[in-house]
Parts: structure tokens; sequence; C-alpha cells
């Protein structure tokens, strides 16, 4: 079987740039808000030329806008969008996920439990803060890793984080939550039995009801 790919590091990373991302996806910023250079710098204790280098890569990467001249800010958000992301969410997860089944060896499997378990623990412990966020982000990486695409991983994570732009709005949906997080554990049985078909048809599910829970959020602050 083929050795499975971790998703790519990204070469261009920091401190800055982790840290401006993680609080771009996790709303730190509103929407449409123009970033203020200065007022960065302060937060984040760094340099001009570190931060404007973290900015430009994160216009690259599509969590901020360039403009010419006038600085940066943060993408608006539109239904429009929320419902493109989602479709493409399920188009490629699925397919990651049925080549991932495919391929996955003994190791994966060991990866997938871990990753798993670490989730469940922290779905008892934790009050869905960035540690859970985080934990929640290395079992879906895990779970598709030995896909054998490097651009379908890197695809996929970055729809993921446009996507939580929306998903972290607004406040927890506990009944939600609790059915999203046991169908983590009902793909990671059907990934391990190697069922494809099955493993898909839940992901495509998994991913509906996230969507509905960030148009939830989103129709809540439009």
């Amino acid at each position: 079987m083929n050795k499975h790919i971790q998703p790519p590091a990204d070469t261009a990373s920091s401190p800055i740039y982790d840290a401006l991302r993680r609080d771009l996806v996790g709303g730190r910023f509103a929407a449409g808000e123009k970033l203020a250079i200065n007022a960065l710098k302060e937060h984040y204790q760094v340099g001009l030329s570190p931060l404007r280098e973290a900015l430009n890569k994160l216009a690259a990467y599509g969590l901020l806008i360039q403009e010419n001249q006038r600085g940066f800010k943060v993408p608006k958000l539109s239904r429009e969008e929320l419902d493109d992301i989602a479709h493409l969410r399920i188009e490629l997860e699925g397919m990651a996920l049925e080549r991932a089944i495919i391929h996955g060896d003994a190791v994966w499997e060991a990866d997938l439990l871990a990753a798993a378990h670490r989730l469940r623990r922290a779905d008892v412990s934790l009050d869905k803060g960035e540690e859970w966020e985080r934990l929640h982000t290395q079992f879906h990486r895990t779970l598709v890793a030995p896909c054998g695409s490097v651009w379908l991983l890197r695809f996929i994570e970055q729809l993921h984080d446009q996507f939580d732009r929306y998903r972290r709005l607004g406040p927890k949906m506990p009944s939600i939550r609790q059915e999203l997080d046991e169908q983590h554990h009902e793909l990671v049985e059907l990934a391990l039995n190697r069922d494809g078909k099955a493993a898909r048809a839940l992901m495509d599910d998994h991913i509906h009801k996230s969507y509905e829970v960030a148009l939830a959020r989103y129709q809540a602050h439009a």
C-alpha cells in the first residue's frame, strides 16, 4: 500500500503567519474589516517586515484581500461563497476519503485511532475552544492523509479554513455538535472496515450538517 501523505507543511509558515491565520479563521477580525498595521504590530509584538510578509502570504492563501497601496482587509462573507465551499468540500473530501481507505496502511490505522481518541476525550473535557479546534482539524487531516495527492490535501486544507470562517461565527449548537461528534467515530469504523462507499456517504452527510450550522450562524450575522 502507498505511504500516506501528510498535509504539506507551509514553507511560508512562521509564528506571526500561524497566529494571524488562526485569528482570521477564528473570527477575531470582522468580515470586511480593514487591518491596521500599527495595531497588528502592537498586538502580535512583531516587526513590520515579518508582519507584511505574513500578510502577503495570507492574501495569496485567500484569507485576506490586498488592496493596491491601501493595505489589507478581511474578505466579506456571502451565502453564495458558503454554498460553493460546502459543495467543493463534499466533492474533494469524499474523493480523498475513498482514496485514503484504498491506500491507507497499518500506520494510518493507528494514527487515525489515536486522533479519534484524542478528539473524543476533548469532546468530553474541553469547551470547544482552540485546543478542540486543533484536535478536530488534526482528525480530519488524518482521515484523508493517505489519499496520495499533496494537491488534493492542500485544496481541502484551504477549504476547511474558509468554511470555518462561517462555522465559527456564533455560539455553539450542542445538539447538532453531539451528532457531528458521533459521526467522527462512525467515520473511523467505516474507514477501518474499508467501506469506502458508506464512508463517503457519511462524510457527505457530515459536511452537510456542518454546512447547516455554518449557514445558521452566517444568517444570524448577515
